[in-house]
């Protein structure tokens, strides 16, 4: 197989290390090679509503540069806004008050990414409820992205949907709709979605949205199962995809997103490295 130079900067999300101090496992990451850290907003590891959050920007910045890592925003964490509903409220809850508590939370989370010198933000639309027509959610979910993008725009990092399965925009032929009608808005490629049931094997999704790609994220996926699995496990062609990554040249931070290890990170952050370089040379990407 003929080689092709590339050179992927991983990083590893922060929802994986649930168990661990943010400063030991970003120096867990340097250590092992990573070359970034997705940084899940949450009570645990970074909450932004803390007073002194701009600080605790500042400082994790420094410290970040320091191991060489750079940084992607993650908006997902399940109870940050609401303790007893997951995710609630997102871009597509049925009373206005709560849809702007979304949208604000999203402006803060950009304006930290500004302290942090971060690549990305990625956020999802949400799960519209019962009594919500589609129309209506789309609606709602244009207004929200748009207002988003008016705002924090153009701001030197990227504002990108994550299609997650069951919300509004479950998979990357419902992101390209969106941005049609919010063309300043990216997509966050979670490769191991496309296996749940997206239109797109995620190979194919990579090469046809390489140009809006702000971020990937790559983990095991069972096809038709909506958990995160150790690299190596389940259907995601994990070969596959990095060799499409290699073909487009992207160059952003490929996030993996163990979320269901933080029980033994510990394992998983020197076994998945070591997982990805032995794929990368199975798909003749010279080290």
């Amino acid at each position: 197989m003929t080689s092709t130079a590339h050179h992927f900067r991983y990083a590893y999300n922060t929802n994986g290390l649930a168990h661990h101090r943010l400063d030991d496992a970003v120096e867990m990451l340097a250590e092992n090679g990573y070359a970034g850290v997705a940084l899940t907003l949450d009570v645990n590891h970074f909450d932004p509503f803390v007073p002194d959050v701009m600080a605790r920007a500042e400082a994790l910045r420094a410290r970040c540069d320091a191991l060489g890592l750079g940084v992607v925003i993650e908006t997902g964490a399940k109870f940050l806004l609401n303790p007893r509903v997951k995710h609630e409220p997102t871009l597509v809850t049925a009373d206005a008050d709560a849809r702007a508590r979304r949208l604000a939370y999203l402006r803060l989370s950009c304006d930290l990414a500004e302290v942090l010198g971060a690549e990305a933000v990625s956020f999802w639309t949400g799960v519209p409820g019962p009594h919500t027509s589609p129309e209506q959610a789309w609606a709602w979910a244009v207004e929200g992205v748009q207002a988003l993008v008016d705002s924090h725009g153009g701001r030197g990092y990227s504002l990108a949907i994550e299609p997650e399965p069951g919300m509004l925009v479950g998979d990357a032929g419902e992101w390209a709709t969106l941005h049609e009608r919010v063309p300043g808005v990216d997509l966050a490629l979670d490769t191991g979605h496309c296996i749940v049931g997206g239109a797109f094997e995620p190979e194919d999704a990579v090469r046809a949205f390489a140009p809006h790609l702000g971020s990937i994220a790559l983990e095991g996926m069972a096809r038709g199962v909506h958990t995160h699995l150790p690299l190596g496990e389940g259907d995601l062609d994990l070969v596959a995809v990095l060799s499409a990554m290699a073909e487009v040249g992207y160059d952003k931070l490929v996030t993996l997103e163990l979320s269901s290890d933080s029980g033994r990170a510990n394992e998983m952050i020197p076994t998945a490295m070591d997982t990805l370089a032995k794929a990368e040379a199975a798909a003749g990407i010279a080290p």
